[in-house]
């Protein structure tokens, strides 16, 4: 008869117990379908048999995460997931290094903190370089994070303003054609900036510094003839930049400046034939000094675990083809 492994952890606290298994013990469900590992509690002591490599995996992942819990935070289904994949790569000894650390409080006193491996590369990169380029899916994070980092570096005074500028063209719409006057017609397309501003410092300080000048949010045409000193400047949505908008954008820069360029180079919405400024300046800026270059995967989506599982669906799709 075929003897089946056991390994065992003890969880002294009630709390961290009942927050380690989850509601109604779905996070331990969790784990079990995804390791293919029966998990059963005793008192304070968790016992997990099942395949040797599996059940070890799944006391590590138990161990890193009751880590993170007596570091007061929470663990959700998305983060369990993730916990499970750097384990699987040897990288379990990162797990609570990510899942704590705020690099940003927003004006209700949320934390923004990184939540998975590329956000913290990407956090990091934005800090050691002076121009990022953040390639990604929807829902990585990439403006968010850029915004937050940005608003951190105003209230340092580390520079005077933030300027966020994205293309006012996308998805074939001419502003030409569309109703009302020019504001009217560009803030449709930078309402993901607007709305990322308020989160971070709610209506009337975003309002405040807008009339001030600290903050300014305008189409990419906007930023022609311009130099851009003691500024944080994110350029947003930059796959639909043509190469001429690109360079011009990376020639603003003045002194005491910080850029972030983000984008999806899966959704251009380009004429046909037009190559995207974005692309064109990640193959001529590679290995440049000072410019890093991070890229996002369906790993590092953070909303819903339906969002992660439809994006990592159009990356296998679009390798195939």
């Amino acid at each position: 008869m075929e003897t089946v492994y056991k390994t065992k952890m003890e969880v002294e606290r009630s709390d961290q117990f009942i927050a380690l298994f989850g509601l109604h013990d779905e996070n331990v469900k969790l784990l079990r379908d995804e390791l293919g590992v029966e998990i059963f509690a005793h008192g304070s002591e968790i016992t997990i048999s099942g395949e040797e490599s599996k059940a070890e995996l799944c006391r590590v992942v138990l161990e890193r995460l009751q880590a993170v819990i007596e570091k007061g935070e929470a663990i959700d289904r998305s983060r369990i997931r993730y916990a499970i994949e750097l384990a699987s790569e040897g990288n379990a000894d990162r797990i609570d290094e990510i899942m704590q650390g705020a690099i940003a409080i927003t004006y209700r006193g949320r934390q923004v903190k990184c939540k998975t491996l590329g956000q913290k590369h990407y956090v990091d990169a934005i800090k050691n370089h002076t121009a990022t380029f953040a390639i990604g899916p929807a829902g990585t994070g990439k403006t968010y994070l850029a915004i937050a980092m940005a608003v951190v570096a105003l209230k340092n005074k580390d520079i005077e303003r933030i300027i966020l500028t994205r293309p006012a063209v996308e998805a074939g719409e001419k502003l030409g054609f569309l109703p009302g006057d020019l504001q009217q017609k560009v803030d449709p397309y930078l309402r993901p900036l607007y709305d990322a501003l308020n989160e971070m410092m709610g209506v009337e300080g975003y309002q405040r510094l807008l009339e001030r000048g600290a903050v300014e949010v305008a189409p990419l045409a906007y930023m022609r003839g311009r130099t851009l000193s003691d500024a944080f400047i994110i350029l947003d949505e930059a796959q639909n930049t043509t190469s001429e908008q690109m360079k011009m954008f990376l020639t603003r820069m003045g002194m005491i400046s910080r850029m972030v360029i983000t984008g999806d180079i899966t959704q251009i919405d380009l004429p046909a034939g037009k190559k995207s400024g974005l692309v064109e300046a990640l193959e001529v800026l590679r290995g440049v000094e000072d410019i890093a270059i991070v890229t996002l995967t369906h790993r590092d989506v953070v909303r819903h675990e339906l969002v992660q599982a439809i994006v990592k669906a159009y990356e296998r799709n679009t390798k195939r083809r």
